[in-house]
């Protein structure tokens, strides 16, 4: 989930690099580009009075931090709130290919990341989407080989990864690099600490063939390396105020937004219910959500896998805004992104009115919302 790189020629990466790279061209060579795949809801039949859309096209990962699209796919919790509005689902492999997708209006609403969203938000001049709600925080650790790693001081002159350069974990691993006093070149990764840009489904083969020491990676990634007898060194949300930071939003293509706001409140009413039921009954949730992991990917996580990730994430509606704006300074000040201008950003009427109507608080913008 990249921010908008500066340019400027990559340097050559180390030798570590070059023994996971062939495992890496073939797992993208096999992953492709774009969705994976589309799937009819088939749980909960279309019913009722149509909204005024014939469909919707609602994209996500396959990925526990997307726990709230998962869910609420699975359980019927969208198509319930649309009734004879169709739902279809589109899994992407990564952020930049849904926000092309929503740039391209092949799907209209997507679960992304911060970076992605701000991504595409900036590379379209603030024309193209709007970030409407919130779904997930947190998920996201430090974990590492104890035998190499036994403290955070440790980490200095290691070779850590993290899934790709520009990305959401990426940027947060520089940032505290930097906070640490140590030195790291933004585009290279080399310096004080080796930082390894491995895409996530390389990361544990990398980590058991010893090319890595640790990994700063979101869930399931860090988990897996967990079943690998890896280490949790630090957890992100610790360095966030309450514990929270986004690493999950919906957002949704402004022409859709424009033309069928009743069926953007339909999706958000969904994705609420969808978050009350996976608070209020997290063991089922937990259960739903790695089944449909099962129907998207073909098997499910080990258990040992999600029960290790499933606690370290907050499914929830605030998109916590602040923690993007901030998310986006640590991006500047690690040299990947020019100054961005996010006014109008965050478009939460929709989402509040939602709230409201369910007696529930307003959400905060922060200061980036359409006037």
């Amino acid at each position: 989930m990249p921010a908008t790189p500066r340019s400027r020629p990559a340097p050559r990466r180390g030798l570590a690099v070059a023994a996971v790279l062939p495992l890496l061209l073939m797992a993208l060579a096999s992953c492709g580009y774009g969705s994976q795949a589309v799937k009819e809801q088939a749980k909960v039949v279309a019913q009722g009075p149509k909204l005024s859309a014939d469909t919707v096209r609602v994209g996500y990962f396959a990925n526990l931090t997307h726990g709230t699209a998962l869910v609420g796919d699975r359980e019927g919790f969208f198509q319930k709130e649309l009734r004879g509005t169709r739902l279809r689902t589109a899994v992407f492999n990564a952020g930049p290919s849904a926000v092309e997708a929503l740039n391209a209006e092949s799907v209209d609403i997507a679960f992304l990341g911060p970076s992605p969203a701000i991504n595409g938000y900036v590379r379209s001049g603030g024309r193209n989407l709007r970030v409407i709600g919130g779904a997930a925080s947190g998920g996201v650790r430090l974990v590492v080989d104890p035998d190499k790693i036994k403290s955070l001081a440790d980490v200095k002159g290691k070779r850590i990864a993290t899934p790709q350069l520009g990305n959401t974990q990426d940027v947060a691993f520089l940032n505290w690099i930097a906070e640490q006093g140590w030195k790291a070149d933004p585009q290279s990764g080399k310096g004080d600490v080796s930082v390894l840009r491995i895409d996530n489904k390389i990361v544990p083969d990398a980590y058991r063939s010893g090319s890595v020491d640790g990994a700063w990676v979101p869930e399931p990634t860090a988990s897996k390396l967990i079943a690998e007898g890896a280490k949790v060194l630090l957890d992100e949300a610790s360095l966030w105020p309450d514990g929270k930071f986004v690493i999950t939003n919906i957002v949704v293509s402004q022409k859709f937004l424009d033309r069928h706001p009743d069926v953007v409140e339909a999706v958000l009413r969904g994705a609420l219910k969808s978050n009350t039921w996976i608070n209020a009954h997290p063991a089922e949730a937990k259960a739903a959500a790695n089944a449909q992991l099962r129907v998207l990917t073909g098997k499910p996580l080990p258990d040992e896998v999600v029960d290790s990730a499933w606690p370290t994430l907050r499914f929830l509606d605030d998109p916590l805004a602040a923690t993007l704006r901030e998310q986006a300074g640590h991006a500047v000040t690690s040299g990947l992104l020019e100054e961005p201008d996010l006014a109008g950003i965050y478009d939460l009427r929709p989402l509040n009115k939602v709230l409201a109507a369910a007696g529930r608080p307003r959400v905060s913008d922060a200061g980036l919302g359409v006037e």
